[in-house]
Protein backbone atom coordinates (compact mmCIF):
# COMPACT_ATOMS: atom_id res chain seq x y z
CA UNK A 1 0.00 0.00 0.00
CA UNK A 2 3.02 2.31 0.01
CA UNK A 3 4.16 4.52 -2.85
CA UNK A 4 7.69 4.97 -4.15
CA UNK A 5 8.31 8.17 -2.17
CA UNK A 6 7.29 6.48 1.08
CA UNK A 7 9.43 3.41 0.38
CA UNK A 8 12.43 5.64 -0.33
CA UNK A 9 11.87 7.60 2.88
CA UNK A 10 11.65 4.44 4.98
CA UNK A 11 14.80 2.99 3.44
CA UNK A 12 16.62 6.28 3.95
CA UNK A 13 15.39 6.53 7.53
CA UNK A 14 16.82 3.12 8.43
CA UNK A 15 20.12 3.93 6.73
CA UNK A 16 20.61 7.22 8.62
CA UNK A 17 19.50 5.91 12.02
CA UNK A 18 21.69 2.78 12.01
CA UNK A 19 24.97 4.68 12.52
CA UNK A 20 23.48 6.78 15.34
CA UNK A 21 22.00 4.18 17.72
CA UNK A 22 22.49 0.44 18.43
CA UNK A 23 19.63 -0.62 16.18
CA UNK A 24 18.15 -4.13 16.49
CA UNK A 25 14.90 -3.88 14.53
CA UNK A 26 12.56 -1.36 12.90
CA UNK A 27 8.85 -2.14 12.62
CA UNK A 28 5.87 -0.29 11.16
CA UNK A 29 2.38 -0.39 12.64
CA UNK A 30 -0.79 1.68 12.17
CA UNK A 31 -2.12 2.41 8.69
CA UNK A 32 1.19 1.64 7.00
CA UNK A 33 1.19 -1.96 8.24
CA UNK A 34 -2.59 -2.44 8.30
CA UNK A 35 -3.18 -1.77 4.60
CA UNK A 36 -4.99 1.58 4.87
CA UNK A 37 -2.02 3.89 4.29
CA UNK A 38 -2.77 7.11 2.37
CA UNK A 39 0.46 8.71 1.08
CA UNK A 40 0.86 12.26 2.30
CA UNK A 41 -2.13 11.97 4.66
CA UNK A 42 -1.44 9.03 6.98
CA UNK A 43 1.21 9.09 9.67
CA UNK A 44 4.21 6.79 9.37
CA UNK A 45 4.15 4.97 12.71
CA UNK A 46 7.40 3.18 13.50
CA UNK A 47 9.09 1.36 16.38
CA UNK A 48 12.91 1.18 16.40
CA UNK A 49 14.12 -1.37 18.94
CA UNK A 50 17.58 -0.71 20.36
CA UNK A 51 20.11 -3.01 21.99
CA UNK A 52 20.27 -0.63 24.97
CA UNK A 53 18.85 2.76 25.95
CA UNK A 54 20.20 5.85 24.17
CA UNK A 55 22.95 7.90 25.73
CA UNK A 56 22.42 11.65 26.01
CA UNK A 57 24.65 12.18 22.97
CA UNK A 58 22.74 9.62 20.90
CA UNK A 59 19.45 11.17 21.92
CA UNK A 60 20.64 14.57 20.74
CA UNK A 61 21.90 13.12 17.46
CA UNK A 62 18.58 11.35 16.90
CA UNK A 63 16.77 14.66 17.25
CA UNK A 64 19.13 16.18 14.70
CA UNK A 65 18.53 13.28 12.29
CA UNK A 66 14.76 13.71 12.49
CA UNK A 67 14.98 17.48 12.09
CA UNK A 68 17.23 17.05 9.07
CA UNK A 69 14.85 14.52 7.51
CA UNK A 70 11.90 16.83 8.06
CA UNK A 71 13.71 19.74 6.42
CA UNK A 72 14.82 17.71 3.39
CA UNK A 73 11.79 15.46 2.83
CA UNK A 74 8.29 16.92 3.43
CA UNK A 75 6.81 13.46 3.93
CA UNK A 76 9.12 12.95 6.91
CA UNK A 77 7.00 15.36 8.97
CA UNK A 78 4.49 12.47 9.18
CA UNK A 79 7.10 10.05 10.55
CA UNK A 80 6.77 9.13 14.23
CA UNK A 81 9.12 6.66 15.89
CA UNK A 82 9.57 5.24 19.39
CA UNK A 83 12.99 3.95 20.49
CA UNK A 84 12.55 1.30 23.21
CA UNK A 85 15.45 -0.85 24.35
CA UNK A 86 14.74 -4.55 23.83
CA UNK A 87 15.09 -5.26 27.56
CA UNK A 88 12.47 -2.59 28.35
CA UNK A 89 9.67 -4.02 26.21
CA UNK A 90 8.21 -6.16 28.99
CA UNK A 91 6.12 -3.33 30.50
CA UNK A 92 3.39 -1.80 28.27
CA UNK A 93 3.09 1.17 30.62
CA UNK A 94 6.77 2.11 30.40
CA UNK A 95 7.58 5.29 28.46
CA UNK A 96 10.25 5.31 25.76
CA UNK A 97 12.10 7.98 23.84
CA UNK A 98 9.88 8.97 20.91
CA UNK A 99 10.02 11.38 18.00
CA UNK A 100 6.48 12.61 17.26
CA UNK A 101 4.92 15.84 16.04
CA UNK A 102 8.39 17.09 15.19
CA UNK A 103 9.87 16.86 18.69
CA UNK A 104 11.41 14.37 21.11
CA UNK A 105 9.22 13.16 23.97
CA UNK A 106 8.62 10.03 26.01
CA UNK A 107 5.57 7.80 25.60
CA UNK A 108 4.57 4.16 25.91
CA UNK A 109 4.25 1.48 23.26
CA UNK A 110 0.61 0.78 24.10
CA UNK A 111 -1.12 -2.61 24.22
CA UNK A 112 -3.02 -1.71 21.02
CA UNK A 113 0.23 -0.92 19.21
CA UNK A 114 1.71 -4.17 20.53
CA UNK A 115 -1.27 -6.13 19.23
CA UNK A 116 -0.94 -4.45 15.84
CA UNK A 117 2.73 -5.39 15.71
CA UNK A 118 2.01 -9.02 16.55
CA UNK A 119 -0.94 -9.28 14.15
CA UNK A 120 0.37 -7.44 11.10
CA UNK A 121 3.52 -5.49 11.93
CA UNK A 122 5.74 -4.70 8.96
CA UNK A 123 9.44 -5.49 9.40
CA UNK A 124 11.65 -2.79 7.87
CA UNK A 125 14.89 -3.98 9.46
CA UNK A 126 16.08 -6.76 11.74
CA UNK A 127 14.06 -9.31 13.68
CA UNK A 128 10.22 -9.60 13.62
CA UNK A 129 8.04 -8.45 16.54
CA UNK A 130 7.39 -12.03 17.73
CA UNK A 131 11.11 -12.45 18.43
CA UNK A 132 11.40 -9.45 20.76
CA UNK A 133 8.00 -8.21 21.85
CA UNK A 134 6.25 -10.01 24.74
CA UNK A 135 2.71 -11.25 24.04
CA UNK A 136 -0.20 -8.94 24.86
CA UNK A 137 -3.42 -10.40 26.23
CA UNK A 138 -6.97 -9.54 25.22
CA UNK A 139 -7.54 -8.24 28.75
CA UNK A 140 -4.57 -5.86 28.49
CA UNK A 141 -5.87 -4.49 25.18
CA UNK A 142 -9.42 -4.07 26.52
CA UNK A 143 -8.27 -2.43 29.77
CA UNK A 144 -6.14 0.04 27.82
CA UNK A 145 -8.98 0.96 25.44
CA UNK A 146 -11.47 1.54 28.24
CA UNK A 147 -8.93 3.58 30.22
CA UNK A 148 -8.09 5.68 27.14
CA UNK A 149 -11.77 6.38 26.50
CA UNK A 150 -12.43 7.25 30.14
CA UNK A 151 -9.30 9.25 30.95
CA UNK A 152 -8.60 11.00 27.62
CA UNK A 153 -11.55 11.07 25.25
CA UNK A 154 -14.37 11.57 27.75
CA UNK A 155 -12.71 14.60 29.45
CA UNK A 156 -11.93 16.07 26.00
CA UNK A 157 -15.66 16.45 25.41
CA UNK A 158 -15.62 19.24 28.01
CA UNK A 159 -13.52 21.35 25.59
CA UNK A 160 -15.89 22.05 22.68
CA UNK A 161 -13.39 24.41 21.02
CA UNK A 162 -11.17 21.42 20.18
CA UNK A 163 -13.93 19.81 18.14
CA UNK A 164 -13.96 22.54 15.50
CA UNK A 165 -10.64 21.10 14.30
CA UNK A 166 -10.47 18.34 11.69
CA UNK A 167 -8.02 16.16 13.61
CA UNK A 168 -10.20 15.92 16.72
CA UNK A 169 -13.31 14.99 14.73
CA UNK A 170 -11.45 12.46 12.61
CA UNK A 171 -9.57 10.73 15.42
CA UNK A 172 -12.41 10.93 17.92
CA UNK A 173 -14.96 9.18 15.74
CA UNK A 174 -12.63 6.66 14.11
CA UNK A 175 -11.02 5.74 17.44
CA UNK A 176 -14.46 5.20 18.97
CA UNK A 177 -15.58 2.85 16.19
CA UNK A 178 -12.37 0.83 16.28
CA UNK A 179 -12.48 0.61 20.07
CA UNK A 180 -16.04 -0.69 20.01
CA UNK A 181 -15.18 -3.52 17.61
CA UNK A 182 -12.08 -4.54 19.58
CA UNK A 183 -14.00 -4.61 22.87
CA UNK A 184 -16.87 -6.59 21.40
CA UNK A 185 -15.04 -8.99 19.07
CA UNK A 186 -11.42 -8.91 20.18
CA UNK A 187 -10.16 -7.88 16.73
CA UNK A 188 -8.48 -4.80 15.30
CA UNK A 189 -9.96 -2.99 12.31
CA UNK A 190 -8.58 -0.33 9.98
CA UNK A 191 -9.79 3.24 9.75
CA UNK A 192 -11.39 2.35 6.42
CA UNK A 193 -13.44 -0.39 8.09
CA UNK A 194 -14.40 2.00 10.90
CA UNK A 195 -16.63 4.05 8.59
CA UNK A 196 -19.21 1.27 8.27
CA UNK A 197 -19.12 0.78 12.04
CA UNK A 198 -19.82 4.49 12.59
CA UNK A 199 -22.83 4.25 10.30
CA UNK A 200 -24.12 1.23 12.24
CA UNK A 201 -23.65 3.16 15.48
CA UNK A 202 -25.79 6.01 14.19
CA UNK A 203 -23.07 8.62 13.76
CA UNK A 204 -24.16 11.75 11.86
CA UNK A 205 -23.95 10.85 8.18
CA UNK A 206 -22.73 14.24 7.05
CA UNK A 207 -19.88 14.13 9.57
CA UNK A 208 -18.88 10.61 8.54
CA UNK A 209 -18.95 11.66 4.87
CA UNK A 210 -16.83 14.70 5.74
CA UNK A 211 -14.16 12.51 7.36
CA UNK A 212 -14.20 10.05 4.46
CA UNK A 213 -13.75 12.83 1.90
CA UNK A 214 -10.87 14.32 3.84
CA UNK A 215 -9.14 10.95 4.14
CA UNK A 216 -9.80 9.56 0.67
CA UNK A 217 -11.05 12.47 -1.45
CA UNK A 218 -10.15 16.09 -2.07
CA UNK A 219 -12.28 18.05 0.36
CA UNK A 220 -10.72 21.37 1.31
CA UNK A 221 -10.68 23.23 4.59
CA UNK A 222 -13.98 23.40 6.47
CA UNK A 223 -15.78 26.74 6.59
CA UNK A 224 -16.22 28.32 10.01
CA UNK A 225 -19.97 27.69 9.85
CA UNK A 226 -19.61 24.02 8.96
CA UNK A 227 -16.84 23.49 11.54
CA UNK A 228 -19.16 24.81 14.26
CA UNK A 229 -22.10 22.68 13.14
CA UNK A 230 -19.87 19.63 12.72
CA UNK A 231 -18.55 20.09 16.26
CA UNK A 232 -22.08 20.22 17.65
CA UNK A 233 -23.14 17.10 15.76
CA UNK A 234 -19.99 15.25 16.78
CA UNK A 235 -20.28 16.08 20.48
CA UNK A 236 -23.97 15.19 20.56
CA UNK A 237 -23.11 11.76 19.18
CA UNK A 238 -19.90 11.14 21.10
CA UNK A 239 -21.07 11.94 24.63
CA UNK A 240 -23.50 9.01 25.03
CA UNK A 241 -21.41 6.74 22.77
CA UNK A 242 -18.27 7.13 24.86
CA UNK A 243 -20.25 6.76 28.07
CA UNK A 244 -21.67 3.51 26.74
CA UNK A 245 -18.35 2.11 25.52
CA UNK A 246 -16.64 2.64 28.87
CA UNK A 247 -19.23 0.35 30.47
CA UNK A 248 -19.15 -2.35 27.76
CA UNK A 249 -18.17 -5.82 28.95
CA UNK A 250 -15.05 -6.74 26.96
CA UNK A 251 -15.67 -10.02 25.19
CA UNK A 252 -12.15 -10.66 23.86
CA UNK A 253 -13.33 -13.30 21.40
CA UNK A 254 -10.16 -12.93 19.32
CA UNK A 255 -7.30 -15.32 19.82
CA UNK A 256 -5.03 -14.66 22.78
CA UNK A 257 -1.58 -13.26 21.95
Amino acid sequence: MTDEATDQLLDHFVSVVRPVVPLVSVWAHGSLAGGDYQPGRSDLDLIAVLDRPCTALEERRLGEVHESLGSAIPLASKLHCSYPAAAELDDPARSHLTWAHEELMHRAVTPVTRRELHDFGLVLYGQPPAALLPPVTDAQVADFIISDMASFWRPSLDHPERWTRDIWVDLGLLTLARARVTLQDGKLITKAEAFDVLTEMGAPREVVDDIRQRRYGNRGRATEQWAARRAELTLTFLKPAIEQITTLPSQGHGPAH
